[in-house]
């Protein structure tokens, strides 16, 4: 089999190695697209450390079954799957078997990459969207632009869209989201009127700020822009991967009443809840990567995928490595 590793800073290199066989509960899986997230983007930047061993990267993993191990029986050969596992930079990979879901009939595989809208799903899942509310995204990235499509299976009121680029402002209205600001419009948004002002006949129609934000930028810019969008007694989700050093809170939400959810979920039997939701909603075409997929690389163009996603580059929202 073949497998990209980084060897160095901002370097992969694809070697061949072994191909792998299932253990007990393990599935042998040739990967069929595996996509590229920012969590890795560290580990690519640094490289190894001197004298480790290479990186395998890649998490987030669609394929194809092609071996199963003792009690790994309820899989079959042939059969498309996602769950979790890596590495997935390659052309194979091992797998709990446990941790797989089929991939929906007639769904590109890289359309049902399972991991990523499951941790979608598990944060917004924990977080109070009820029908009728006002809802805020905030980073409209893939994550926000995963977040927006589910919260409308939630059926709110209204979605506003918050970000600095022009191109994923469109792409979120695209998606189904009533309102597009940019970061520096916020606050006047909230200054002013609502469009839908007492449609809902609740003593707080009038306010324009939102019952649940949902935010998804990771950094903490975009903490500060989510929290004067919370409503008094609303709730912030923060899904952004805020991985390292600390972030700052915004006290006004601790006097606004506000609750404040962990999106992170650590816990593997909850994202696999999770992600039998959120891949019934891929079934029936309530969530859809495919405008999200904008890039598509194979193995030895992995690094380039990276850069494009560090860059920030136009047009970019997720790439996918098929192998």
């Amino acid at each position: 089999m073949l497998i990209s590793r980084v060897v160095s800073a901002r370097t992969s290199r694809v070697e061949e190695v072994p191909t792998p066989s299932p253990g007990a509960g393990q599935v042998l899986v040739e990967i069929l697209a595996s996509g590229v997230c920012t969590s890795d983007l560290a580990p690519w930047r640094e490289g190894p450390a001197v004298g480790a061993d290479p990186i395998a990267l890649g998490h987030e993993i669609a394929g194809r079954v092609v071996a199963t191990g003792p009690g790994a029986s309820r899989w079959r050969e042939g059969e498309i799957v996602t769950g979790l596992g890596g590495p997935g930079f390659a052309t194979h990979a091992v797998l709990d078997a446990d941790l797989l879901l089929p991939v929906p009939a007639g769904v590109e595989p890289a359309h049902a990459i399972g991991e990523p809208i499951a941790t979608l799903e598990e944060a917004i899942s924990r977080t109070p969207i009820l029908p009728g509310s006002r809802v805020a995204v905030v980073g409209l990235g893939f994550m926000g632009l995963g977040l927006l499509q589910l919260a409308r299976t939630r059926a709110p009121r209204m979605i506003i869209a918050v970000d600095p680029n022009a191109e994923a402002r469109e792409r979120a209205l695209a998606l189904g989201a009533h309102v597009a600001l940019h970061p520096d419009e916020v606050e006047g948004f909230i200054a002013g009127p609502t469009s839908d002002s007492g449609s809902s006949g609740d003593a707080g129609a009038a306010d324009p700020r939102a019952d649940v934000v949902l935010e998804a930028t990771g950094v903490t810019p975009g903490l500060a822009t989510a929290s004067p969008l919370v409503r008094p007694f609303g709730t912030l989700c923060v899904v952004g991967y805020h991985h390292a050093g600390t972030a700052p809170f915004d006290m006004e939400l601790w006097y606004k009443g506000a609750t404040v959810v962990n999106g992170f979920c650590p816990d593997h039997p909850r994202v696999m809840r999770a992600m039998s939701a959120a891949l019934d909603h891929v079934a029936s075409r309530r969530f859809t990567s495919a405008p999200l997929i904008t890039h598509r690389f194979g193995l030895h163009d992995v690094d380039t995928a990276y850069s494009l996603m560090a860059d920030r580059a136009p047009g970019f929202v997720k790439a996918v490595i098929e192998p």
